[in-house]
């Protein structure tokens, strides 16, 4: 838990400070600011796959200290490098190692919890969300100085973290089985029913993201002030904190987790309502009010769907391959997020110019329904451990 608050504060007190860096002070171009980023989106996603693949093999710690030794690297370098060659090799640093350590982390969490696997997860997402809602805070502190001061600090925090898993994390995980790397990915892609799990999921996480896409355009075009769009997160933080675990406890006692899989996915879909009931020429007050109940429900919705959806990974993959799993499924929600996030930015930009706002919002609220009805399918005939 204390490893993934670390995680999230030292790569949010530098990440939402890197693209304005590089393209300021650094002076680089849109194309390379956008490809230095690319890389490092690609290197993570692409990889989650091997991360998982190698944690199942030699074990979650190790996986864990390494892919936070290998972010320390390259948040150092980000320190000191000038050259696009230098950026991008810091920058694939980085994100290759959350591909490392992400499955392991949540692998480790799982054998680890036992029969209370879905609380370990609740509590697990408060740890994740302070980290989210603290590193920006203090990373725009630390900007006040210098962004190699806080560069510096960022591969502290996961020198720090290295140190602390390498002596204090016991080791969890591994296999003596002598499959191969392609036969372990064989049997994971023909886990049919995890397959259409996974497939379905896809549409929870594009109506999550719109926290950092769609939310924030609208505080922008609503008010253009920095302002709002902070609220945002700051609100979807403190549900998150504050909420989770009162949240996991009443989806669980009133719908079990079966249904409250599918529940939270229905609610993620109507965190999108009030956006598209919203009328025309209203007050900025209300406007901004609107906004952030949407952004607030729309945190319920993941704050109930995030247990339950990695308990299900798990009982879906037969407590086999469980890394792996964790791996391909995070692959493939996140060659879907790319796909949501240009579709749902190329809506923006059409609609916003042919002056139909709302088409927005019911199409993400399509989306959710659409996700919801899948998650029910995939989730039927099946008996999910209760755990």
């Amino acid at each position: 838990m204390i490893n993934q608050f670390g995680i999230n504060l030292g790569f949010y007190l530098l990440m939402p400070y890197l693209a304005g860096y590089l393209a300021g002070p650094l002076g680089l171009a849109s194309w390379a600011v956008g490809l230095v980023l690319g890389v490092r989106n690609f290197s993570q996603q692409g990889m989650f796959l091997v991360g998982g693949t190698l944690a199942d093999r030699l074990g979650y710690k190790p996986l864990i200290v390494a892919g936070c030794l290998l972010r320390t690297a390259g948040f150092a370098l980000l320190a000191f490098a000038t050259s696009l060659p230098a950026l991008l090799i810091a920058s694939a640093a980085t994100g290759f190692a959350g591909a490392l350590f992400n499955p392991a982390v949540r692998a480790y969490l799982a054998a680890e919890s036992g029969e209370q696997r879905i609380q370990a997860f609740a509590i697990f997402n408060v740890f994740y969300q302070a980290g989210i809602l603290a590193g920006p805070l203090a990373g725009l502190a630390l900007m006040t100085l210098d962004f190699r001061i806080t560069a510096a600090v960022a591969a502290t925090v996961f020198a720090a973290l290295t140190i602390a898993q390498l002596f204090a994390l016991p080791a969890r995980g591994g296999t003596s089985e002598r499959s191969s790397v392609l036969r372990d990915w064989r049997t994971v892609a023909g886990n049919r029913r995890f397959m259409a799990f996974a497939l379905a999921m896809i549409g929870s996480y594009v109506l999550s993201f719109q926290v950092y896409l769609a939310l924030p355009l609208q505080a922008e075009w609503v008010t253009d002030a920095r302002a709002s769009t902070s609220a945002i997160f700051v609100v979807s933080g403190i549900v998150a904190i504050a909420g989770q675990l009162r949240i996991t406890a009443w989806f669980r006692s009133r719908w079990g987790v079966e249904r409250g899989l599918v529940v939270g996915t229905g609610v993620l879909a109507a965190a999108f309502g009030p956006l598209a009931l919203l009328p025309d020429g209203r007050p900025l007050p209300v406007a901004l009010a609107v906004l952030l109940i949407s952004a607030a429900i729309l945190a319920i919705g993941t704050a109930a769907v995030f247990p339950f959806e990695m308990d299900t990974v798990v009982s879906l993959s037969g407590n086999r391959l469980v890394a792996t799993h964790y791996g391909f499924y995070n692959t493939v929600v996140g060659v879907g997020i790319l796909i949501g996030n240009l579709a749902t930015g190329a809506v923006f930009d059409v609609a916003r110019t042919a002056g139909w706002d709302r088409a927005v919002w019911i199409g993400l609220i399509l989306i959710g329904l659409t996700t919801t009805v899948g998650v029910a399918r995939a989730t039927r005939q099946r008996d999910l451990v209760s755990n």
